[in-house]
């Protein structure tokens, strides 16, 4: 005999994938650990953006994009190729890169607009873990566990852990809560 034994109550949560139900009790320590994970990510993104930005040399991705996939196995190596030697690209990237690690460092700092910010940050970790393709030790290296912890930061809200998305979230129009007003920012907040 099946019986339900779905959990309700604080720290609480529950995902359903198709027939498949996952929950777990969080402890109350947890949330000042996804805290520090969203700190943490948020300063080595804002370091990293600041050094490329205020650098005395220009940020250029085109060495990076053009030789640093050709020479490791890497499948999208075609990919990188084509990155690398299609100019509007390569320019783009030039921008992109630095000011959006400044950006999402900015972000995951003051818990502004996280969810939105983590999946940015979350798919340049993905780029890097192809671009420094390597497999000796396994598939699993330090971008693809970094591109994970975005991925929690985003999943656990944490923008409404002493940050503003829980402020931005509950700012009025009309007398109603903007995320209540439009839902659909519960994507790019918390």
């Amino acid at each position: 005999m099946a019986t339900n034994t779905t959990q309700t109550g604080p720290n609480v949560f529950q995902s359903r994938i198709g027939s498949f139900t996952v929950t777990g009790k969080a402890h109350s320590l947890s949330a000042w650990f996804v805290l520090a994970l969203r700190l943490m990510m948020g300063y080595a993104f804002l370091y990293s953006g600041i050094t490329k930005v205020l650098a005395a040399e220009p940020f250029s991705a085109g060495g990076y994009l053009n030789n640093v996939a050709a020479t490791n196995g890497n499948p999208l190596a075609g990919v990188f190729a084509w990155m690398g030697s299609t100019p509007w690209f390569v320019e783009f990237a030039n921008v992109a890169v630095p000011w959006g690690e400044v950006l999402i460092g900015l972000g995951l700092i003051v818990g502004a607009v996280v969810r939105l910010a983590a999946f940015f940050g979350a798919l340049m970790m993905l780029m890097f873990y192809f671009g420094n393709w390597s497999v000796e030790h396994g598939v699993i290296n330090g971008d693809f566990a970094y591109m994970l912890v975005f991925l929690a930061v985003a999943a656990f809200g944490a923008g409404r852990i002493l940050g503003l998305d829980a402020y931005i979230e509950q700012y009025k129009i009309d007398g109603q809560a903007l995320i209540e007003k439009y839902p659909k920012l519960d994507y790019v907040l918390g």
